[in-house]
């Protein structure tokens, strides 16, 4: 299994970004998928989940109305489009497989490698 995650980069306050997980080794609605985001110094934190059916996704409170998570089942691709964006978005963002993705401390059954997302102020 692999989790190939990419489109992170350097944007300024308020841009956009779209951020790409292609799996391979299994299919989206075998897990509930996700994406994390560890910022420098912090611990990686959730930032967003959708279930194996691709239902009503499950947010985190800082990113709830600017980020919005979708997959394309034919690529077998997650994405996480990233709007409004703020300083304290910058951290490493990875893409998850596993159940119960928002629970503290949950298991994640894969991870990806993660990409950079910097903003600047």
């Amino acid at each position: 299994v692999q989790l190939q995650a990419s489109g992170g980069g350097l944007v300024q306050a308020g841009g956009s970004l779209r951020l790409s997980c292609v799996a391979s080794g299994l299919t989206l609605t075998m897990y509930e998928m996700g994406w994390f985001r560890q910022a420098p110094g912090k611990e990686r934190e959730f930032v967003v989940s959708l279930s194996r059916s691709g239902g009503v996704p499950s947010y985190a409170d800082s990113v709830k109305g600017r980020f919005t998570i979708s997959r394309d089942s034919a690529k077998n691709t997650i994405y996480l489009q990233m709007n409004s964006l703020k300083p304290e978005d910058t951290a490493v963002y990875y893409c998850a497989a596993g159940d119960f993705l928002r629970l503290p401390r949950t298991p994640v059954d894969y991870w990806g490698q993660g990409t950079l997302v910097t903003v600047s102020s």
